[in-house]
Order: structure tokens, then sequence, then C-alpha cells
């Protein structure tokens, strides 16, 4: 037994089928290279973690950061233990810490580690999947022309990149190996996302980026990140943020630009007078019971 259709039929289920296969290159936007995102995710990660660490209750004290147990690994690539060997440096010295090249020449020993550095990657898409059910069925009607196969056809997939980051310090004594302070864990993580929407994108976003963007156009931008603070604690030393731009005057953070710049024009400024006082004086005729 033998279906047949006729040709005015023949020619309408053929235009369907070409219908769905366009359907699916409505848009098309391909990110081949992964590399850099990679870096993002990992450094960021690392930033995050370090930028949680406090280092103020070591200010002033001369330091020297141990790191036996900051291993390099060769599959992370780019992004390894000197990266963050080079981030915790910076936060030490930003804390007001003595930092030391030798631990000989230390009081204090700070002693850090990694326990996570690395990327997963997850996709998920929603459409249909790839099948040859057009090109089965028209095999069965005679002097039909070749129906090709429908293609994967994705409403939407979203690919994601996460990295993660997990340290901690301590600190102790040199010469009699008492502790002093541990910073506790600390774990961060960033993310990059592409999503694609009936073939257009990639729509790129996720913490290492400032706002969603079309495949990295600047034209197209939508919405936008919060910037998280490192966490600030009551000490007398100003707290600097590991991610901003920071002026330094004989070791302590001036966090005042425009009383930064004055300073760094002016130079160090003379030693007030001897008679000057923080207090100014009340007049002659005030009388005792006005001051209380």
């Amino acid at each position: 037994m033998r279906l047949t259709l006729s040709p005015t039929t023949g020619r309408i289920f053929f235009s369907l089928a070409l219908i769905v296969v366009s359907f699916g290159a409505i848009g098309c936007g391909t990110t081949k290279e992964q590399l850099a995102t990679q870096q993002l995710v990992l450094s960021k990660a690392v930033d995050r973690s370090v930028a949680g660490i406090d280092f103020r209750p070591l200010s002033g004290r001369k330091v020297y950061l141990d790191t036996n147990y900051l291993k390099t690994s060769k599959d992370l690539g780019f992004v390894n233990a000197d990266y963050v060997t080079s981030s915790l440096r910076q936060q030490i010295v930003a804390a007001g810490c003595l930092l030391q090249d030798a631990a000989t020449e230390a009081d204090v020993i700070i002693e850090a580690r990694i326990g996570t550095l690395g990327a997963d990657d997850h996709r998920v898409t929603f459409g249909i999947p790839e099948n040859n059910s057009l090109s089965t069925a028209a095999s069965l009607i005679p002097n039909s022309p070749t129906m090709p196969s429908i293609p994967e056809i994705s409403l939407a997939r979203r690919d994601a990149r996460e990295g993660a980051a997990k340290l901690a310090a301590f600190a102790y004594e040199r010469e009699s190996r008492k502790a002093i302070w541990q910073s506790g864990i600390r774990e961060s993580t960033a993310t990059a996302r592409d999503t694609y929407v009936l073939g257009v994108g990639p729509f790129q976003s996720g913490s290492i980026r400032e706002r969603t963007k079309l495949a990295g156009s600047r034209l197209f931008k939508f919405g936008g990140n919060v910037v998280s603070e490192s966490p600030s604690e009551n000490y007398a030393r100003p707290h600097v943020n590991y991610a901003n731009e920071t002026r330094f005057q004989d070791g302590w953070p001036v966090l005042d630009s425009e009383r930064a710049f004055i300073d760094f024009i002016e130079g160090p400024h003379d030693a007030p007078p001897e008679e000057a006082t923080a207090i100014a004086d009340l007049p002659s005729d005030a009388s005792d019971s006005e001051v209380r």
C-alpha cells in the first residue's frame, strides 16, 4: 500500500518544512573563545575573597607572608597562586602592616592557603532537538523531493560559567609561636552568563560585567550590577576598599580625594604653633553660668 498526495498538497508540505527550517535561522550569534571569560571569573572570585579579609588587627606590626601553602596548578592557567599572593600583599599593606621580605625580619608570620580555585560550565536549552521525521515521512511519497532533517530549534539557551575561590589566613608570633589572629574562611563566586533567544545573542551578563550587553556591543546595554563593598569593622585605622584606587600619605590612607590632591601639591604641613589650642577661647565677659 502506497500513500499518494496531490502535487498541490506536496508543495504545501514542502513549504511548511522550509518554514520550520527557516524558523531556526531567525538569529545567530557565537562566541567561541572562552579563555578571557575563565580568567575573569577566576580573578573576580579571588578579588572578592581577598577583599573580605581584614588585616587591620595587625596594623603597625612587622609581618611576613608565608606562601608555602599557596601552590600553583598548571591546569588553572593565568590566574593562579601568584595572583592570589600579590592580592594578599596589597591587602596587607593597605591595612597598615609593615611587610617584610624575610621571616627573620618580621615579628608576625601570616600564613595563607587556598581551599578552592576553579570554574564550572553549565548549559540549559529550551527548544526542539534535532530529528529527521520529515525526511522519513517524505520517503513514503513517490517522486517527492528529499527533505532535510530538522536542526535543533532553540527558543532560548543559556551558557553559564561560575568561578569559585576559598581563601583563609592566620597569624602568629614568630618567636613564641603564639596565635594572634585568624581571618576565618572567605568563600566567593563570580559568574558569566551568555543567553540566546531565538538564535539572537549572546546577551552577556554576570558578576564579571558591569551590565548586560549584546555580544559585547556598546550600543545595547541593559541594567547594571551593584558594586559590593568590603566589610567594615570598628578600628582606629580607616578601612581601604580592595577594589578602589586609594592614595596613602606616610602609610595612612587618605580617603578624601580633595584633601589628597592638596597634600600632594603642598607637601608636608608645618607643625602648628605652640600657642595654638584645639578649643577656642571663650569671650572674656562670659559668666561662669554660661560655661557648663
